[in-house]
């Protein structure tokens, strides 16, 4: 059942190119056929002109088996070349639903999926599909029609001696049937250690500053011959399936060659066939034996594609959570009005927010802060619904969110993340990531107001220049102001800022929000910080702790509660001693 949804899926994108594999099998047929000519005219020559002396004939035979051979190199190019076009066409075609698939998930998904798990879907599975596709689907019409084709012409001949060939066809059949039903496991098994592989080379590359930093490169190339040796040993449990049973098939397929020696030389001894029928039965061994002899092989790579197929399906089978409803709103320019009404989240059945509310206006800055893993990040991710709140709703401009299409609701916001991430691109391109159309003077304006611009004009390439993987070659305050350069750009209705310049300088955050305080005049701003000196001049702060807001107004009323607020205020700018009083009060 399993394998015929496969096939199902692969037909799915096989079907656009159905011509051309279609004929591509129609050529298959015809080389079929031509691979039993010269066989028999094999025979007809030995009976014909050997034995009966018709010499007159033999030009006109081996001109048939001349035309015939060059007949068989067209056809065999033609079809080899429309499958492997055909499979190179199904692989980017698959490739593409896989990317634009895993572009639709949501965070959930990243969350709890190794990058190298979706690498591996890319990559070594796409590779079994299109293998399947190029070679495996002629190959196994090729040695059925070819079969088939062969037991009609020898039947004709002689039926007796046929049946007594086909003798072995049942245990090659019983024996084919056990190793499919054994290497499929084996395969996925494969499959699943390969993705791990492909994680643990995707981590130690990506952290491999953190891995030098605290020389741990011993303990990497640990974890990494772990996994390969997994990989390699996986591997070996599948090829001891293997030489259980292939073997087994290659040596019952070449018996046949014994079988026509033996009982063919008997036969014809006592004249129940001729010399030429013979020849034409031995020169057709190969019609035998080849079908034979690749049924195990085709079965194991039937099986490496159905378990490759089975991974693939299974991610593009996978709905995003968070989606535009069919009669989403997607046409109304948010003004930015923000309402949570009771909101709770849950994580993973970890509760991390729990009956929050408040409300935030255009031109109104509010400033989240708390202690860490207090869920700020994940409060201000609700309104751009790469989550879904578990109870409540979250409003703007007096609608639920989730009245909005999705992309039309991320278009009106803006969000400078915590964990900045940084494309492979020029300094422009990164900047403009989010209005690829904007002009240099615009990506010039959202630099400067990020406090970008001045270092940016100190590289040779200035806006030119080339970003290294993930921004390496900056430092982590310059990477927060491109990042910032990125959200402002956007000109969006509401934008978030989640703990954008910690890695910045007092002086150049003063000057960064000084700066951006004319921005946010007709829009609607969330900061999220640890220092007080970036949350202080918000005209609402909310405090966060123990799941839910514990304290909320301006620095002032703040400061005079002299809870939370008023002890990171004296651990930042007074005594420490007055803090612990603070937070033990």
């Amino acid at each position: 059942m399993i394998e015929m949804l496969e096939f199902k899926w692969i037909w799915s994108f096989l079907k656009k190119y159905s011509a051309v594999f279609f004929t591509a099998l129609l050529f298959v047929v015809f080389l079929t056929l031509l691979n039993m000519v010269n066989p028999y005219i094999q025979g007809l020559i030995v009976d014909r002109v050997i034995k009966g002396g018709e010499t007159q004939i033999l030009l006109t035979l081996a001109g048939i088996m001349i035309g015939t051979t060059v007949l068989k190199s067209v056809f065999r190019y033609a079809y080899l070349y429309m499958f492997e076009y055909v499979s190179q066409s199904v692989t980017y075609n698959a490739r593409e639903s896989i990317f634009k698939r895993v572009q639709e998930l949501d965070f959930e998904f990243f969350d709890s999926t190794k990058t190298g798990d979706i690498m591996a879907r890319m990559t070594g599975d796409l590779e079994a599909v299109r293998h399947f596709t190029a070679y495996v689907i002629y190959s196994l019409f090729l040695n059925f029609i070819t079969f088939v084709t062969v037991m009609i012409i020898l039947f004709s001949i002689n039926a007796t001696f046929t049946l007594i060939l086909l003798c072995v066809a049942p245990l090659i059949g019983i024996l084919t049937f056990k190793l499919a039903g054994e290497v499929k496991p084996a395969f996925s098994a494969i499959r699943e250690q390969f993705s791990r592989l492909n994680s643990t080379v995707q981590e130690s590359i990506s952290g491999n500053r953190v891995i030098k930093a605290f020389a741990k490169e011993d303990y990497e190339i640990y974890k990494f011959s772990r996994e390969n040796a997994g990989y390699k040993d996986r591997n070996i449990e599948a090829a001891k399936i293997w030489e259980k049973y292939l073997p087994v098939l290659d040596s019952l397929a070449g018996a046949l060659s014994v079988v026509i020696i033996l009982v063919g030389g008997i036969m014809v001894i006592r004249g129940n066939i001729t010399l030429g029928q013979l020849v034409t039965f031995n020169s057709f061994v190969w019609a035998l034996n080849n079908p034979m002899r690749m049924a195990g092989w085709l079965i194991n790579d039937t099986q490496r594609f159905a378990a490759s197929a089975e991974k693939i399906m299974t991610l593009l089978n996978r709905e995003p959570k968070i989606k535009s409803s069919e009669t989403a709103i997607s046409d109304k320019k948010l003004e930015g009005r923000v309402e949570f009404r009771n909101v709770s989240f849950n994580y993973g059945g970890t509760r991390v927010l729990d009956g929050v509310s408040f409300k935030a206006f255009p031109g109104q800055t509010v400033a989240v802060i708390g202690p860490t893993g207090s869920g700020k990040s994940t409060l201000v991710s609700l309104i751009s619904r790469f989550y879904d709140c578990t109870k409540g709703e979250i409003l703007i401009d007096d609608r639920n969110i989730k009245e909005y299409d999705v992309r039309q609701l991320r278009e009106s916001i803006s969000v400078a993340m915590q964990d900045i991430f940084l494309f492979s691109d020029t300094i422009e391109g990164n900047i403009a990531y989010g209005v690829p159309e904007a002009p240099l003077e615009k990506v010039e304006w959202a630099a400067e107001m990020a406090g970008a611009h001045e270092f940016i004009t100190t590289f040779n390439e200035g806006y030119d220049t080339i970003i290294g993987e993930r921004g390496v070659g900056l430092s982590g305050g310059q990477k927060q102001r491109i990042a910032l350069a990125r959200a402002l750009i956007k000109d969006p209705s509401i934008i978030i800022l989640d703990d954008t310049t910690s890695s910045v300088d007092i002086e150049t955050e003063h000057e960064i929000h000084r700066t951006l305080s004319d921005f946010y005049k007709n829009k609607t701003a969330f900061i999220i910080a640890h220092r007080i000196s970036s949350v202080k001049n918000a005209d609402l702060i909310l405090v966060l702790g123990s799941e839910t807001i514990v304290e909320r107004g301006t620095h002032e009323e703040l400061m005079a509660l002299k809870g939370y607020y008023y002890s990171v205020f004296l651990n930042q700018y007074g005594d420490f001693d007055k803090s612990l009083e603070g937070k033990a009060g």
